[in-house]
């Protein structure tokens, strides 16, 4: 079974999720689950936007936790997030985002395993757009990328990571508007 990354190359990144969207499950769970309940009491998870939701793992795993109030959007997963979340999933695309198509009030957005894909040119929009939902971004990734603290006004709160099996880093971070 080839890796995700190495299909993103063969195919992209939309063509991989229109091949395997309705099917995707997150092959990091371990690394979200354990990052999520380290940091549960430091991100406000009363109403979580669960944005690239995939199959919505962030979003079971906040019910898990005991914060049941979270909506999922994911241009591509919508299916396989409905299905594992019993819940709809908006299909808030990052330019669907950019162009102000992104409504709603939300104590926090997470998104995991995605913000890395957005093009650089692209990145102060979007997050910016993200934080007139809410006034705290979190973002799950297996990259050092993206390094929102370079972005003019956008302040780290916190980070944190977590290891694979093969020893790379899982991080989480936590940013707000300074």
């Amino acid at each position: 079974m080839k890796a995700i990354r190495d299909e993103y190359a063969d195919i992209g990144v939309e063509q991989y999720y229109l091949k395997n969207g309705d099917t995707y499950s997150n092959p990091h769970m371990l690394q979200i689950e354990s990052l999520l309940k380290k940091n549960v009491s430091r991100i406000d998870c009363s109403h979580v936007l669960d944005f690239c939701a995939g199959s919505g793992e962030v979003t079971r795993m906040l019910d898990d936790l005991g914060f049941p109030d979270s909506e999922g959007s994911d241009p591509y997963t919508q299916k396989a997030y409905s299905i594992q979340c019993n819940k709809p999933c908006y299909n808030w695309s990052f330019d669907d985002v950019i162009k102000g198509k992104i409504s709603g009030n939300f104590s926090a957005i997470i998104c995991s395993f995605a913000m890395h894909l957005c093009d650089e040119k692209k990145l102060y929009p979007l997050v910016m757009n993200l934080f007139s939902c809410a006034k705290e971004l979190i973002i799950i990734t297996p990259h050092k990328r993206p390094v929102l603290e370079d972005l003019d006004g956008v302040v780290l709160n916190f980070e944190d990571f977590s290891f694979t099996p093969k020893g790379k880093k899982v991080r989480l971070k936590s940013y707000g508007l300074g």
